[in-house]
């Protein structure tokens, strides 16, 4: 006959594990926060999170038209950098 405080012992360990697993995997919800970043010569939209542009502009104005663009439909933030990559303004659109 198994020994029931040992299988309870592995079934509450397991649903311990479990538990801790999800909590992990829902920690940050993803956001729309726009971006307006230097990219290369020029200006980009880049969604917050996302290594990958959203778009690529010539002008820093451009760009941030975009991101408003973009934060208004969201209800989110326009984050725009300095060239240095300093935050230079925050605009929200919640």
């Amino acid at each position: 006959m198994p020994d029931k405080s040992k299988s309870n012992f592995w079934l509450d360990l397991l649903s311990q594990f479990v538990d801790l697993f999800l909590k992990s995997t829902n920690k940050r919800k993803r956001t729309w926060h726009q971006h307006v970043v230097p990219y290369e010569d020029h200006w980009a939209v880049r969604r917050e999170g996302n290594k990958r542009i959203t778009s690529k502009h010539n002008y820093q104005d451009t760009a941030i038209r975009k991101a408003k663009s973009l934060a208004k439909k969201y209800k989110a933030d326009v984050i725009i950098h300095r060239k240095d990559g300093t935050i230079r303004d925050r605009i929200n659109y919640n």
